[in-house]
Order: C-alpha cells, then sequence, then structure tokens
C-alpha cells in the first residue's frame, strides 16, 4: 500500500484550479493544438481566436485534463496571452507561467512545458499553409522538444505500469 503526500500548492494555484479562467472548447477558433498525454491524465488542448490582420489573440481557451498544477497552468496562460501577438506569445516560457502563478512545485514543472508545448503548436497550426514568419523556426525549439519528451515518457511509463499491474494480476490468479 502506497501513500500519497499532498502537495503544497500555492493559493494562486488553488483559486485557479477551483475556478479557472477561460476553460472549454472554442468552436469557432482560428488554431487548436493538444498537448500530453490522455493516459496519464495530464493532456491539454488550447484554442486560439486570432486577429488576422494584425495576427494578436483575441481570445484563448483550453480543456485539461489533469491534476491542480496543470489546470491553473493552461488557465493563467490563456491570460498572459490574450492583447499579445503571436510573436509575443511564442516567447512565452514555463518558467513565466510558474512565476504568474506564484511558483509550482518541481514535480509539476512539466505543467508549464505541457500548456506552453499547446499553445506552441497551436500557433505552428495557424500558420499551416500559411507563410511562416521569419520569428518562427522552422525546427522545434527546445521547449517544443522537451513538451514532445515529456509526452513520450507519459507513454512509456504509462506502458510500464500496465505491464507490472498485469504482471501482479497474473500472481494473485491461482
Amino acid at each position: 500500500m502506497s501513500s500519497r503526500i499532498p502537495l503544497a500548492y500555492n493559493p494562486k494555484v488553488l483559486e485557479l484550479f477551483r475556478n479557472p479562467k477561460n476553460l472549454g472548447k472554442m468552436e469557432d477558433a482560428d488554431a487548436e493544438a493538444l498537448a500530453g498525454s490522455i493516459a496519464c491524465g495530464d493532456m491539454i488542448a488550447f484554442y486560439l481566436k486570432i486577429d488576422e490582420k494584425t495576427l494578436t489573440i483575441s481570445a484563448a481557451t483550453f480543456e485539461s485534463y489533469g491534476c491542480a498544477a496543470n489546470i491553473a497552468a493552461s488557465s493563467v496562460l490563456t491570460e498572459l496571452i490574450k492583447g499579445k501577438s503571436l510573436e509575443e506569445a511564442w516567447q512565452i516560457s514555463w518558467k513565466q507561467i510558474s512565476e504568474a502563478l506564484g511558483g509550482l512545485p518541481a514535480v509539476k514543472f512539466h505543467c508549464g512545458i505541457l500548456a506552453v508545448g499547446a499553445l506552441r503548436r497551436a500557433i505552428r497550426t495557424y500558420f499551416t499553409g500559411k507563410e511562416r514568419p521569419d520569428w518562427l523556426p522552422e525546427q522545434l525549439t527546445p521547449d517544443e522538444k522537451h513538451a514532445v519528451e515529456e509526452e513520450k515518457l507519459i507513454e512509456i511509463l504509462t506502458k510500464r505500469a500496465e505491464r507490472i499491474e498485469g504482471q501482479e494480476e497474473r500472481k494473485d490468479t491461482p
């Protein structure tokens, strides 16, 4: 039997977990993207409404399947990017998300990483079939690669846990 020690989330994280801002699917989004893995429960969908003339984010919403930090990170990121140009939004890092939340426990930094990953994927999606601006790198950035690595690690750990669980079930069967 394992015991779980509750994480010490600060009041801002808990408030955004209980009352997230900009939660929900945006039906008329100009760009959307996912980051994370539903297999482990940490997944974020990001939706952006973009002013085509100014390339400014007029609205941002999210759907999150995960813990308090995951929901709070997504919520605060939607607030940080509203009114920003796509280029300005692109520059936001997971550390800025953590700072805006008043800090995250180290084991929850990945929640900020996944939020940034979802945002950057949505921005890349927006430019699919359009001329890529100079500020948008052709190759994945370190933060984007980190989000992909998080997703791969989540899948590996989930498969490993399922395999171990299956072995334990076979041991219990007479």
